[in-house]
């Protein structure tokens, strides 16, 4: 016998996400950054080794932005709040002070932020990546891989707001031997995803989408987003479309023979978390691999690797290497409209990591610096 307890929480779930679908029934088009009269870029290192990285990359963007900054045109600010010793203290992913911030901000440059497991001394807080996507409704985890040698040049569309992740911290115990959690699908959220990543392909020549999914097996959640996949892919018919399930797609990316004819992916929330590390492993480790979480009014840009606490305990937080939130700092350069300073700094990233490595970077002294390596970045902008 269901209890009414256990009845009341499945009606919250279901009405929290028909409360939200019609939110983004309601919502307009994505901002224009060129209209505005200053664009403002929030700063918000997190814990472990995120200030300092994300410290890096912000000298590294002020000194290509330094134009704007004089003219007014950008303003950066730094957000603190996000720590796991203050979430832990307030109960919160985020608290509602850091949030407001936040919202305060056209862009965010974030790091890495704790997020507590079992056995942790912390408490079981939300991630506060998870709720900061919902709160922000950055719906879209762009993250690009790159490895030249290996004719590798993907861009992932990983859904950021549904599937198994949407409402992970409301699943049910029904009593001592069953448990269930919910993965959540949406017409409006499939779409708007889809949408995105075909419209990249189409612009950026890289003419080939391939959805990825189990929806053989997850027929109801899996099945809508393949099928709003394939129905969005007919509108573009300069761009092949595949679609391959999760477990074989993870194989083909280890095959040389035919990983190098994917071009661009979308796929829900689950998957992409998981074949992202996949992919960054493939170009160097997650530690080079930055990403992009788009919104209508929002975007937040991040390193997709986790805080590292240990290197700060153990005094190695300046050997971090920085590659991933420089990554990520191309991508804001990017989505701001600044396409030629991105460019240059993605290809100066390109000339210090793979073909004239003056540095290596192995998270202890035996390596370089970040605030090394970043310099040595810079100095390559200069000569290109």
């Amino acid at each position: 016998m269901i209890s009414e307890e256990i009845r009341s929480k499945f009606e919250r779930v279901v009405e929290s996400q028909l409360a939200r679908i019609e939110d983004m029934k309601t919502q307009g088009d994505f901002i224009d950054y060129s209209k505005l009269d200053k664009i403002i870029i929030g700063v918000c290192g997190g814990d472990g080794i995120g200030p300092m990285i994300t410290g890096i990359a912000q000298h590294a963007l002020e000194v290509l932005l330094a134009d704007k900054i004089q003219a007014g045109k950008v303003e950066f600010r730094v957000i603190d709040g996000l720590t796991i010793e203050r979430r832990a203290e307030l109960g919160c992913a985020i608290p509602p002070d850091t949030l407001e911030e936040l919202k305060a901000c056209h862009v965010i440059l974030k790091g890495p932020t704790t997020t507590p497991r079992a056995g942790d001394p912390w408490p079981n807080v939300e991630s506060a990546n998870v709720a900061m996507r919902k709160a922000l409704d950055l719906f879209a985890n762009v993250r690009p891989v790159k490895v030249p040698a290996l004719g590798i040049d993907w861009t992932f569309y990983r859904e950021n707001t549904e599937g198994g992740y949407a409402v992970g911290s409301q699943g049910v115990q029904i009593e001592d031997d069953l448990f269930l959690d919910f993965t959540v699908a949406t017409t409006q959220g499939c779409e708007r995803i889809a949408r995105l990543a075909f419209d990249y392909a189409s612009k950026t020549g890289k003419n080939r989408v391939s959805c990825v999914t189990k929806a053989n097996i997850i027929k109801t959640t899996d099945g809508k987003f393949l099928n709003t996949c394939k129905m969005i892919a007919e509108e573009y018919p300069d761009v092949v479309f595949d679609d391959w399930y999760i477990d074989i797609m993870t194989a083909k990316l280890l095959d040389d023979k035919r990983r190098r004819d994917f071009k661009v992916f979308v796929l829900p929330n689950l998957y992409g978390d998981i074949i992202t590390d996949e992919a960054a492993e493939i170009q160097g480790g997650v530690g080079t691999a930055g990403s992009a979480n788009i919104g209508k009014r929002y975007a937040m840009f991040e390193a997709i690797h986790g805080s590292a606490p240990r290197m700060v305990q153990e005094g190695r937080a300046k050997y971090a290497d920085p590659s991933s939130v420089l990554r990520a700092s191309v991508m804001l350069l990017e989505h701001i409209g600044e396409v030629e300073l991105a460019n240059k700094l993605d290809r100066a990233l390109d000339i210090c990591m793979f073909e004239k490595p003056k540095y290596v970077l192995t998270g202890r002294d035996t390596g370089a610096t970040a605030e090394d390596f970043t310099n040595y970045v810079l100095e390559t902008i200069e000569s290109l």
